[in-house]
C-alpha cells in the first residue's frame, strides 16, 4: 500500500495506483485510463500532485508515490 494526502487528510491506495485510480475511488465513478467518466457524463475535477496540475490526459499514466500530496478540486455550480 501506499501512504499519501488526499486533501488534508491521510490516506492509502494500493501499490501501482495512478491518478485516475485515486479520482475514481474519491469519486465513487468508473473512469477510461484518459480520466473521462465511463458514462459519458461530466466529471468536473482537477488534481494536483505535490503542487503541480496534473492534466487529464495524464491521469491514468501518473502513478502515485509515497508520501505525496494530493488536491482533488471539485466544480461546484452557484456563487
Amino acid at each position: 500500500m501506499i501512504a499519501l494526502t488526499v486533501n488534508g487528510a491521510e490516506r492509502e491506495v494500493p501499490d501501482g495506483a495512478t491518478v485516475v485510480d485515486l479520482v475514481a475511488d474519491v469519486t465513487g465513478r468508473d473512469l477510461t485510463a484518459e480520466g473521462a467518466p465511463a458514462d459519458g457524463g461530466r466529471l468536473g475535477v482537477a488534481v494536483a500532485l505535490d503542487a503541480a496540475v496534473v492534466p487529464r490526459s495524464r491521469w491514468g499514466r501518473t502513478p502515485l508515490a509515497p508520501g505525496q500530496q494530493v488536491e482533488l478540486i471539485t466544480a461546484m455550480q452557484g456563487g
